[in-house]
């Protein structure tokens, strides 16, 4: 064999080595796609049910908000309304039960408080005790307690 005839077999035999190897990976390759083709379609068909089941919950949700909302509305209208009602109630009733109030203080203010008796003779000099800030109430005004003190004359 000549240098010629043993350099076209090498040539041959990387050739063959090549094309099995190209024809290794090839097939290994076409393995991959397949199992990527079978995960695709399998993950197709468990997301369109879980889509589908994702947009009636969505759907769901905006039928509660709606329902939520509605009942804001209701409530807000409802507090304005008792407010309105309170306003009007304070309004009618708060000055006349103000006024019944402070009256049925003064009587039993006045019921309650007992006179102090007039000092004897022989005390004349003697001080008369002022009022401990007593003050007397008519109605939406403040009077403060009169004097007690007497001048003596002479």
């Amino acid at each position: 064999m000549t240098g010629g005839e043993v350099a076209g077999i090498l040539v041959a035999v990387f050739w063959a080595v090549l094309v099995t190897l190209l024809a290794v990976v090839l097939v290994r390759l076409a393995q991959t796609l397949k199992a990527t083709t079978k995960l695709v379609a399998d993950v197709t068909d468990q997301a369109v049910p879980l889509l589908a089941d994702a947009s009636a919950t969505v759907r769901a949700a905006q039928t509660q908000l709606d329902r939520v909302d509605a009942i804001a509305t209701d409530v807000q209208e409802v507090t304005s309304n008792a407010s309105a009602l309170s306003t009007t109630v304070a309004s009618t009733f708060g000055g006349p039960l103000v006024k019944v109030a402070a009256f049925g203080y003064g009587v039993r203010r006045a019921m309650g408080r007992k006179t102090p008796a007039e000092p004897a003779p022989a005390d004349r000099t003697a001080p008369v005790p002022a009022a401990r800030g007593r003050r007397t109430v008519i109605v939406g005004r403040t009077v403060p307690s009169a004097r007690r003190s007497r001048k003596q004359k002479g």
